[in-house]
């Protein structure tokens, strides 16, 4: 038996199109669907309770539409809500987690850096990832504001991601950090100038293949996988401006196709 309901993504804005993009790398065939919830971003600014509160929203969205499985590709919402819309809800979801459990296998000095939210750090996950997995491990948090901001508004090089980048990654090289974890999806569309900035020795890890295998594995096991064999679709959606996040999209996105998005109230 298989699926041809779609897969849903969502994320407080475009920042995870980083992980549809893997998503759509390994599964070819299968059906997207995308929710930028624009109006609402950045998340990692926002009160816990209202983060809390729209990924509930989001998520009930995506199910009403008939996915079978939902991409909670945010760090922040799913520090605030995975556990609460797993138990709401029965079909797979898939949350995000900064990527110090291979950060810990991958680090030779044993000091690694993460780029994140300030809510993404102060979360009870973030904590009990660090208690997991970073024992003889030197952890350094480095909350980032403004870097969604810049992602958001399609900015993802020049002179002001430039000079917001080497303020934050300072603190990170002065530690001697040999491994960055980006623990934000809107944070690999910078990664070639992160990369530029710490230089050849540092590892940096992103987490959104990651992701994109464990949604091919959960398909497979729960026998959801599409048996069509034509290229899948993609449907985008936001609660913002519409014609402001599809530019920023269809320039993120990089596909030949049209990209159309649709506006509504959640």
């Amino acid at each position: 038996m298989s699926s041809p309901a779609p897969i849903g993504i969502f994320d407080s804005g475009v920042g995870g199109l980083s992980v549809m993009q893997k998503i759509r790398e390994l599964l070819p065939q299968e059906d997207l669907i995308y929710f930028a919830d624009s109006a609402y971003c950045p998340y990692g600014i926002c009160p816990p309770e209202l983060v809390h509160n729209r990924t509930l929203a989001l998520c009930d969205f995506m199910v009403s539409l008939g996915v079978k499985l939902v991409v909670v590709a945010c760090n922040t919402a799913s520090s605030a809500s995975l556990n609460k819309l797993r138990e709401l809800h029965s079909i797979p979801i898939i949350g995000m987690e900064p990527a110090l459990k291979p950060a810990s296998h991958i680090t030779k000095n044993k000091r690694v850096g993460i780029l994140a939210t300030g809510v993404t750090i102060a979360g009870e996950r973030f904590n009990s990832l660090i208690k997991r997995y970073a024992n003889g491990i030197k952890v350094i948090s480095q909350p980032c504001p403004g870097l969604v901001e810049l992602v958001e508004a399609g900015e993802t090089n020049g002179e002001k991601v430039d000079q917001m980048l080497k303020l934050y990654l300072d603190s990170l090289i002065k530690e001697n950090v040999d491994t960055v974890v980006l623990g934000c999806t809107h944070y690999p569309f910078l990664n070639p100038v992160i990369k530029m900035i710490v230089g050849d020795g540092v590892e940096v890890i992103d987490t959104g293949e990651a992701v994109a295998k464990w949604v091919s594995q959960v398909l497979k096991k729960e026998d959801l996988k599409t048996s069509h064999i034509n290229p899948g679709t993609e449907r985008f959606y936001t609660t913002g401006e519409p014609e402001k996040v599809q530019e920023v999209i269809a320039k993120l996105w990089n596909s030949s196709r049209q990209i159309t998005v649709k506006h509504v109230v959640v």
